[in-house]
């Protein structure tokens, strides 16, 4: 089963966050996501760049809406995603928790209704659960 790990928090820059806790924490992601790949159940990741870097998109009436920054203005933002498979929410749980951003922050876990892969879409719904 594949969750998405969304790791929530406060830019850096708003929450006032020292060099020295910048450094501790690009070691501890670094140290995360390296034991998430070690134990086989990382799909993906990514650390997403500021969101004065954004940019959102929308379609009405046919015509293309384009935005600088992020779609809603908040104290807190996605700052990553990670994507790992593993066999229940508990084990999803037990990476979320050991993430670095849950001392900080906050750790959404989703999982995912459909995977794309080699260009087939695989539901990881239980139909009866739709029902």
């Amino acid at each position: 089963m594949q969750y998405s790990l969304l790791v929530m928090s406060q830019e850096a820059g708003d929450a006032e966050v020292s060099d020295e806790a910048m450094e501790w924490g690009r070691a501890a992601f670094d140290a995360w996501a390296k034991s998430l790949d070690a134990a086989g159940v990382l799909v993906s990741a990514d650390i997403l760049q500021p969101v004065a870097h954004a940019t959102t998109i929308s379609v009405r009436d046919g015509s293309l809406l384009v935005q600088d920054g992020a779609f809603i203005d908040t104290k807190e933002r996605l700052n990553g995603t990670f994507v790992i498979d593993v066999p229940d929410l508990d084990a999803a749980i037990g990476w979320a928790e050991r993430c670095p951003g849950a001392q900080y922050g906050a750790v959404e876990i989703l999982p995912s209704a459909i995977i794309f892969r080699e260009g087939a879409r695989h539901s990881q719904v239980n139909e009866t659960a739709e029902a």
